[in-house]
């Protein structure tokens, strides 16, 4: 079971994915989301897993307007098929800010 846009499994806190504790800081917040997705801890997750969660998740609107595919793109321009957690909270961090103030103008 996957909750949120950025969770897999079964103990998924889908206020992750809304960022609902404003006081996080957004690497702090992208980590833990990414911690939820990787149920396994392998250290990365694979699309699918990333899709999963995108559906399931809260997912703040800016993203479901760009959508599952285009944000896990963004994440893995190398089209691996998987991203690191490093990866992943570099570039959910830079697109948290490029889609907010994109949907700002």
């Amino acid at each position: 079971m996957v909750h949120g846009v950025y969770g897999v499994g079964g103990s998924y806190a889908p206020q992750m994915m809304s960022g609902a504790s404003m006081r996080m800081p957004p690497a702090q917040k992208m980590t833990n989301l990414f911690n939820q997705i990787d149920v396994s801890g392998t250290g990365s997750i694979s699309k699918s897993q990333f899709v999963q969660a995108f559906q399931t998740m809260k997912t703040p609107a800016v993203f479901k307007a760009a959508g599952a595919d285009a944000v896990f793109a963004a994440l893995d321009p190398a089209n691996s098929g998987s991203v690191s957690k490093q990866n992943f909270v570099q570039g959910m961090t830079k697109l948290m800010t490029q889609l907010r103030s994109a949907s700002d103008v």
